[in-house]
């Protein structure tokens, strides 16, 4: 199987998984993103407890690129450490700005590394990195919650 057809099959594959695209009941987190140039909109909602991902998932309406990526970055950070699913946000939103990044650590994203060569689609940029960044945003604020909460 060539490039092209291995990275279109796990486009399609992730778009049309519904195992991720589900709303959380009792999510503790949730964050919220647009992309008002092309009108995709991504609500990622997370069970954080104890610093862990227990479990993670979106909703909302968008491109196969969009949607393929979100239900990428869910497989990836279930279950890790609320650290760990940040690392993994900001390597991925890095790759995609050309951020220098040692292969070995690009890996690491599992399949949500077959997107690398959206780089080279401005238009689709966006799309990829929507997801992502407000599983960053939502991560963020969790970790500030709980620098607060140690130093009370």
């Amino acid at each position: 199987m060539e490039l092209n057809e291995l990275y279109t099959e796990l486009i399609l594959e992730h778009n049309q998984n519904r195992e991720n695209k589900r709303h959380i009941e009792g999510a503790t987190h949730a964050e919220h993103g647009h992309n008002p140039s092309c009108g995709d909109e991504i609500t990622v909602e997370a069970i954080l407890r104890a610093g862990r991902i227990e479990d993670l998932a979106y909703t909302g309406a968008g491109c196969a690129i969009s949607q393929a990526s979100a239900s990428m970055m869910a497989d990836l950070v279930k279950g890790r450490t609320v650290q760990e699913g940040l690392e993994a946000a900001q390597r991925f939103i890095g790759m995609i700005k050309r951020e220098p990044i040692p292969e070995a650590e690009l890996e690491e994203l599992g399949d949500a590394y077959i997107l690398k060569n959206i780089q080279n689609i401005p238009a689709r940029v966006k799309c990829a990195v929507l997801a992502w960044h407000a599983l960053a945003q939502l991560l963020k604020q969790d970790l500030a919650g709980q620098g607060e909460k140690e130093q009370a």
